[in-house]
């Protein structure tokens, strides 16, 4: 399979790119992580989120530990090329490492964030390192 899709990203300096990963149905915006060129790849390839660990400095398959793998229905870029957008089935339904269905569960109320979404399985039990 050819390669040329993947030249038309504009890769930051540290040749990376945002991933939003988006329920596919609810059209909820579960997390944002990184993703490299060969993350990209993969994850094409496998129809399942790989992304690229900053922190780690390795590919991560979502849900290699937990099991909340991330079934990708469609690959999308948006207008500056700049930003991958994956529409998923989040497994287990939940994507996040707090236990909560979204990373995004803290709203501004005031002057403090305050957590507005439910932990759905506590992360303690999700990984057990």
């Amino acid at each position: 399979m050819s390669e040329t899709w993947l030249n038309k990203i504009n890769w930051s300096e540290e040749g990376l790119v945002p991933a939003i990963a988006q329920d596919a149905v609810s059209g909820e915006i579960l997390m944002v992580a990184w993703m490299n060129r060969e993350a990209l790849k993969m994850t094409a390839s496998l129809s399942e989120a790989v992304y690229w660990s900053r922190s780690r400095k390795k590919l991560w398959h979502k849900g290699e530990e937990s099991g909340h793998t991330q079934k990708v229905l469609e690959i999308r870029t948006d207008c500056d090329e700049d930003v991958v957008l994956l529409k998923v089935e989040q497994t287990g339904g939940i994507a996040c490492h707090t236990g909560r269905k979204s990373c995004f569960f803290q709203k501004l109320d005031g002057n403090e964030w305050k957590p507005v979404e439910p932990v759905l399985k506590d992360p303690h039990e999700i990984y057990k390192k």
